[in-house]
């Protein structure tokens, strides 16, 4: 009895060397991304390739905790309040793609990622770009609009609530962009999907807030920077990578 237990436990430790050999590293690609074409945006170390939206330097309230770039509160602001802290990967602009992140909201905390953005001095990130929602669902005061919640494309299509883990938790967000078509697909559920530059595109825009703003009147570009956003809450951010297609 004790020689047939003595070898479902070495079973079960081998078991669970081999899981964790093979997991994968958070900010690391396997060497079938690498064939696939994706590239890394985010090193987990420092942030190389990133600044500030019409700016050169990285804002003073974002940090690199635990192989994740995080944004907190800046000194001098209270949460909900940003402080010109958006950010952009500067390096390049992408046109189509697929753009995976996964992002961590503290309580309450409510940011966003932009994708397409065009730079334009004096005009904050969100002028002329499409925003997929990063928002604990069930604290965060912007919660009480379907089209506000997670995964979201914000406040013109929403997301199901469903797939969002918790404040606290990690989330995975795929962000595809082909051609004007464009999915959203939230801890591996396909939630959102449009297409830009359409007759359904621009309906979307007049029904929401957007429909003010002079750089959705003027056109959201054919490519663009991929940028996070500062809303003055915790937000952390990881395994940012990206495939052009």
């Amino acid at each position: 009895m004790k020689l047939k237990l003595f070898y479902v436990f070495m079973v079960l430790a081998i078991a669970s060397a081999s899981t964790m050999v093979h997991a994968q590293k958070a900010n690391k690609l396997t060497s079938k991304e690498k064939k696939a074409g994706w590239v890394l945006l985010f090193n987990g170390k420092d942030f190389s390739g990133w600044r500030q939206c019409n700016g050169t330097a990285m804002p003073k309230n974002w940090t690199i905790e635990d192989g994740a770039m995080k944004v907190f509160t800046a000194e001098g602001s209270k949460p909900g309040n940003g402080a010109g802290g958006d950010i952009l990967f500067g390096n390049k602009k992408f046109k189509n793609f697929e753009l995976s992140i996964d992002w961590n909201a503290g309580k309450m905390a409510n940011s966003g990622i932009f994708y397409n953005v065009r730079e334009v001095p004096g005009k904050p990130i969100y002028y002329a770009a499409p925003e997929v929602q990063v928002l604990d669902n069930v604290d965060a005061t912007d919660n009480k609009i379907d089209s506000h919640l997670a995964g979201s494309l914000y406040d013109m299509l929403p997301a199901d609530p469903a797939t969002v883990n918790p404040a606290g938790q990690w989330n995975t967000i795929v962000i595809r962009v082909e051609n004007g078509k464009v999915t959203h697909t939230q801890n591996g559920k396909k939630v959102v999907e449009y297409t830009l530059w359409t007759s359904e595109w621009d309906n979307l825009v007049q029904n929401s807030k957007f429909k003010s703003f002079p750089g959705f009147a003027e056109g959201i570009s054919k490519e663009g920077f991929i940028g996070l956003q500062d809303h003055g809450w915790p937000v952390s951010f990881r395994n940012i990578k990206i495939r052009e297609l």
